[in-house]
Formats: structure tokens, sequence, C-alpha cells
């Protein structure tokens, strides 16, 4: 009897190779966004609980923010540290009781894939910044945070943002979203600060406001190229957002027409 098997052509196999191919084309770059999709909503819900967490503590503190650093510089919202040359202790910051059980900040998963600096200001911010000029702290006094009740715009009003900052070595962890300029005690701008909110999120950054609401915004085109600790902001996706004027949407009083 003649065997009546037979095997694949290698036209049929060459077929098969270009279908998983075309398939391959397809599949790899769907995973990918759908991995970052995944990634930026995460982003989105650890600065939603951050603002959460600070509206939480103004609710139990006389309406006040959480101070965004204390007198002698080693507790901030997010940490505490025994001295100057010690790294933060992310379980002990001022926000702490108000992030659920582990009492930390919670990381930006897109902030974790990047390569950083091995270095860092501080540690145990989670790749995430605070208002530290108007809201967790005022220009007449940078360790009085503001009141909720003084936010004529808290909608349009900067609290936390997705950020970093520009070294030799590549991003690091910051734990504040500069406005543009710092601030003199009467309120006044007082000279250009390095910017810190950082666009990781295809091109976007994360904003959580003070009312609660977060978001994803464009950056503008005020980005350094350069700055004094030897980073490039532009090339890092590191800058600001919105109008410049007035310190735009970080300072409450913004006079937005």
């Amino acid at each position: 009897m003649k065997n009546s098997r037979q095997g694949f052509t290698l036209i049929e196999l060459l077929m098969v190779v270009v279908i998983i191919g075309i398939l391959a084309v397809i599949i790899i770059p769907l995973t990918s966004r759908l991995r970052g999709s995944a990634q930026s909503i995460t982003g989105l819900s650890n600065l939603r609980q951050l603002a959460q967490a600070n509206l939480g503590y103004a609710s139990d503190h006389g309406g006040q923010f959480v101070p965004a650093t204390s007198v002698n510089n080693r507790k901030r919202w997010h940490g505490e540290r025994e001295s100057s040359s010690k790294p933060f202790d992310p379980s002990k910051g001022y926000l702490a009781p108000y992030l659920g059980e582990s009492g930390r900040v919670k990381n930006c998963p897109r902030f974790d894939l990047l390569q950083k600096s091995t270095t860092s200001f501080e540690l145990g911010t989670g790749g995430y910044g605070y208002n530290s000029a108007y809201i967790g702290g005022t220009p007449q006094d940078w360790t009085k945070p503001t009141y909720v009740n003084r936010l004529p715009r808290p909608a349009r009003t900067v609290m936390f943002a997705s950020t970093a900052f520009a070294v030799a070595t590549g991003p690091q962890e910051y734990a504040f979203t500069e406005p543009y300029e710092s601030l003199a005690p009467s309120g006044q701008p007082n000279g250009a600060l390095q910017p810190s909110t950082h666009f990781r999120h295809d091109g976007k950054a994360h904003i959580a406001w003070c009312d609660g609401h977060v978001t994803a915004e464009l950056p503008n085109s005020t980005a350094e190229t350069a700055n004094y600790y030897g980073g490039d902001s532009r090339a890092l996706a590191i800058g600001w957002f919105g109008p410049a004027d007035h310190n735009g949407y970080w300072n409450p009083n913004y006079p937005e027409w």
C-alpha cells in the first residue's frame, strides 16, 4: 500500500511564516500600547490617591493642606530623615497616615522603568512632586501651607504632578513641582527656577489639581536644555505646562480671564 501521509510544501511553510510575522507586527505594538495605557492609568490613580490624602489631611487640620517641609527640612510631605546626609524614610512623612496600610507614596510604574540617576536629593516620592510654593507653603512662610478655602480656583490650581529633576546621569526623584519663578515674601516673582514637571506618559505629565481631579497635560515650549546640575531638562522631557505668566496654574491667584 502506498504511504498516504504528505508533509507541508515549501510554499505552505512560507505562508505560515508570513502569517506569523504579520500577527507579530500587529500584536507586539498593541501589547506595548496596552501596557503603556495600564501604566498611565496606574499613575493617574496614584496621583488621585495623593490628592485625596491631602484633602483628608486638610479636613483633620482645620482646612490647612499638608506641609511641604518642616523648618529644619528633615520632614517633608513624603518622608522624614535623621539628618540632611541621611535618606528619607518614606513611611514617616506628614502624609503617611493618609496613604493606607503602607503609609508610603506608591511608585509611578513608568518612572520605575526609566534609567535613572543612582543618587537623589530624596527618595520615597514615588516620582511625584508637591506644589510647595503655593499649596504646601506660602511666600510669607514656606513651612506653612495654605488653606483649602483660600483657593479661588481649586480645579485650576496644581497640587501634585509627575516630577523628576535633570542631572548629568539622568532623571532623579524630586519632591516638588516647581513653578517658573521663586517667590519673595511679598509674593512677587524672585528669579527663575529649574523645571521639574516630568512628561513621561507618552509626552504628557500627570497632574492632580486642588479639587482632587487628575489630568494628563502636554508641555509648553519653556523647558531649558541645561541646568546647573549638568542635566538636560528638555532631553529628559522635563519642563512646564500651561501659561507661564504669574507662575501659571501653580499660583491659586493666577488671573485667568
